[in-house]
């Protein structure tokens, strides 16, 4: 007869805190496709690192213009069957709409149903003879909107998600910069429609870690993380210094010994960090270095 193990109190607390703070570990995000030499969509999702890729950017859209793909260099053939093996790995794959340049914008309601059910038939579940990806459906959608206009993409966001009731679900993620409240994507932020939220913390001298103080940066995620609705919250890094010209760069040692513990324990909806981006993140080893304490 197996005898039964009894637990003192003092041991169960211990393992119970430890199953909490397990709990509390985090993922890793990652944008793709902005760089020629940073390899290919499989190699990004086959190096363990991530649990997110966003294949950027959807760089000209709405306003009537034709949707370009702008991949930096990169050929389209071949992604369709990367983003099968992505997401044979349970990796998420999305597709990023905006960036720091580009030409895009939503002049009305029926813009954004327009741009919607483009995104929906072109990259998502639905169907299009054009599909620039090819046949693969990706995960979701997400908006790295930066050129301060923020009209209709609260609509866009309304128009995603109601795809969601045709089947798989249209994940939605978004990228807005630490001052707070973002200028080009808080209307879209209050629908309270989205999964991720990873927010750029560089690039954005008031709110960002520098030489060793994370005020800041602590100060804006706790505004983040307690003033808007979502799923998680990420902390969005630069991979290396050269990623981010404005500043913003965390040191591995320094964001796992000292600015990780103060964001995970501000906040209950923390979910991980976003890397900016793939290219300087081979360079420099980021994640590799972290993702232990993530």
């Amino acid at each position: 007869m197996a005898a039964k193990l009894k637990l003192s109190p003092l041991i169960a607390f211990l393992l119970l805190a430890g199953m909490a703070g397990m709990s509390r570990a985090g993922n890793i995000a990652v944008y793709w496709g902005q760089n020629g030499n940073e390899g290919t969509l499989a190699d990004a999702c086959n190096s363990g690192l991530y649990a997110y890729v966003m294949i950027a950017f959807l760089s000209t859209f709405g306003n009537g213009q034709t949707p370009v793909l702008n991949l930096a260099g990169h050929s389209k053939a071949g992604i369709s069957s990367d983003i099968q093996t992505c997401q044979s790995q349970n990796i998420k794959v999305l597709l990023s709409l905006g960036g720091g340049s580009g030409s895009y914008g939503l002049s009305s309601k029926d813009d954004a149903r327009s741009v919607a059910d483009y995104l929906w038939n072109n990259f998502l579940g639905g169907s299009s003879s054009s599909r620039p990806l090819g046949d693969a459906v990706l995960d979701g959608i997400d908006l790295d909107i930066e050129n301060g206009k923020s009209a209709h993409y609260d609509e866009l966001a309304t128009f995603l998600s109601q795809h969601s009731s045709q089947g798989k679900k249209v994940i939605l993620t978004a990228a807005p910069q630490c001052p707070y409240p973002d200028a080009s994507l808080g209307p879209a932020l209050n629908t309270g429609l989205f999964d991720n939220v990873w927010v750029q913390f560089y690039n954005n001298p008031s709110c960002q870690y520098a030489s060793g103080d994370d005020r800041n940066l602590l100060r804006a995620w706790r505004t983040w993380t307690s003033s808007v609705k979502a799923g998680s919250f990420y902390l969005g890094l630069p991979a290396s210094p050269d990623a981010a010209t404005s500043g913003g760069y965390i040191p591995p040692g320094e964001l796992t010994s000292k600015v990780l513990p103060g964001v995970k324990g501000a906040a209950s909806n923390y979910g991980g960090i976003m890397v900016w981006n793939r290219y300087y993140d081979v360079q420099n080893k980021y994640s590799s270095q972290v993702k232990g304490s993530v």
